[in-house]
């Protein structure tokens, strides 16, 4: 097992993989950027080294200083966490020629699915399932026109190298076709460095649903279970459960088995995420996400499954500590994603200073954070202030609890995500399970949440002014003894 490993990353997913490394008495090297030198992750690791100004590109995302700070603290290996450099097949290729352990898989499996191209006609060979489309770069527009109408529209163009739903066009004639390729191109080259798209049939009503993977270097291949991801915005997931509303023993039989094919068929090694979209019964290959998800922890409820220590083991040369008999799934699992964004107001990003953070407890409740009271969200970075995760020992009960959790949270300096997410679990289409990608427009979520706002405005003022009152006894506190102290040091206080 590793005596010493450096996190390459930052916030909630850094404590999250210094707990395990903890329980494993493993230490851990933080690095950080400079305006993360006062965070809560740097602070709890056992060493923490600046690597860098704000800006990711010069520092997270600045490999040098980064493989400066691992030679010189001895780590054995470097955990990236997710983001940022996690899915970098150049930097998990250097961490391979350095002779530091990448607690994840080989660059070549990594390269293998970074381009969805490749992905698709790996996975095909290997029998899975893939949607209907082109299997090359489009470069020529007849061949675009044919292609689209052999498949049907509406079609979808993505970059073979993107994620995250960057640049995806969808088209639903003929005469739009060009027009979106060319965006698509336009947005790849500039996101990516790669132009390269390709044409997809667009699924109606699709639901995301993904197989969280665990391979060691011995050969063996399971998957942890499945987790519904389908409450997305731009392509962004905020709301995921485990297990799926729709999975049954012999679905998860197939989709599994799937997925454990996918991992077999590039070598795979570590924890990855095999995706697909469910579309009117059938299911079809997505993507292969190549690093531990923000969603993790819903498996780990459902399951008992440590995944960030299954991670470290398998790194270090151990089998894994569970077969596919051993994982069974029970109760439910929900994770909200709580943002300092503004939906109603498109999702924009809202950094700013927390002056009141307050998570919620209580039965059932995980919350995974990296922030406090008098913390600072960056508009540097993600605008993640916590996963808030609880489990119940059905659907509805976890549908409760989340409930009762959004309700304890107090957040207080940005303007947050949480009555969005109340407006969700309110919904009847929601508590019914009837889910699609396409969720939020479909049933008009935004409105609801404009009720949501409107309604809590009262508590909030109230809160407020709670708030200001207290400030200003503490700040009147805080001034007199500041007055006093001064006052000794100059000897006007005698006892």
């Amino acid at each position: 097992m590793f005596k010493k490993v450096l996190i390459a990353n930052r916030g909630e997913i850094a404590i999250r993989i210094m707990r395990a490394c903890r329980e494993l008495d493993i230490k851990t090297i933080a690095v950080y950027s400079e305006v993360d030198k006062h965070a809560l992750f740097a602070k709890y690791a056992d060493e923490a080294y600046y690597i860098g100004p704000a800006p990711a590109s010069q520092s997270y995302l600045n490999m040098d200083n980064i493989f400066d700070v691992a030679h010189r603290t001895g780590s054995e290996g470097i955990h990236p966490g997710y983001g940022f450099l996690a899915e970098n097949p150049e930097f998990a290729h250097r961490c391979e020629k350095e002779g530091i352990i990448f607690i994840g898989p080989t660059s070549r499996a990594i390269e293998s699915v970074g381009s969805k191209i490749e992905a698709k006609k790996t996975m095909k060979a290997a029998g899975i399932p893939v949607i209907p489309g082109s299997e090359n770069d489009i470069d020529d527009f007849d061949e675009a026109l044919d292609i689209a109408q052999n498949i049907g529209y509406p079609v979808i163009i993505k970059a073979s190298a993107g994620g995250g739903g960057i640049g995806m066009k969808v088209v639903r004639k003929n005469t739009e076709l060009v027009e979106m390729i060319e965006s698509a191109r336009s947005v790849a080259r500039s996101t990516f460095g790669d132009a390269t798209v390709f044409i997809e049939k667009y699924l109606e009503e699709p639901r995301h649903i993904e197989f969280q993977i665990l391979a060691d270097s011995h050969g063996h291949i399971i998957h942890v279970g499945d987790r519904e991801c389908s409450i997305q915005r731009r392509h962004q997931k905020l709301i995921e459960e485990s297990p799926s509303p729709i999975m049954t023993p012999e679905l998860r039989k197939m989709m599994g088995g799937d997925a454990v094919k996918a991992a077999a068929a590039i070598n795979y090694t570590n924890a990855g995420t095999i995706e697909f979209l469910y579309s009117k019964g059938n299911y079809y290959f997505l993507e292969m996400n190549t690093r531990l998800q923000v969603e993790h922890p819903i498996t780990e409820v459902v399951t008992g499954v440590d995944l960030a220590k299954e991670q470290l083991r398998i790194a270090s040369g151990e089998e894994l500590s569970f077969r596919q008999e051993d994982i069974k799934q029970t109760g439910w699992a929900i994770e909200c994603r709580l943002n300092a964004e503004d939906p109603l107001n498109n999702f924009t990003p809202s950094p700013g200073k927390l002056r009141r953070y307050r998570s919620s407890g209580g039965p059932g409740v995980r919350v995974d954070s990296g922030v406090h009271t008098g913390y600072t969200i960056t508009p540097f970075y993600d605008s993640l202030i916590s996963k808030l995760t609880v489990w119940g020992r059905d659907r509805n009960e976890a549908i409760a609890r989340m409930k009762r959790a959004l309700y304890e949270y107090i957040i207080v300096g940005v303007t947050t995500n949480i009555p969005f997410h109340k407006a969700v679990m309110n919904n009847e289409y929601f508590r019914r399970g009837e889910l699609t990608t396409h969720f939020i427009d479909d049933h008009n979520i935004i409105a609801e949440v404009e009720k949501i706002v409107e309604a809590e405005k009262e508590k909030g003022a109230t809160l407020a002014s709670a708030i200001g009152a207290e400030d200003k006894k503490v700040a009147a506190i805080t001034a007199a003894v500041g007055a006093y102290i001064q006052a000794r040091e100059r000897n006007e206080y005698k006892r």
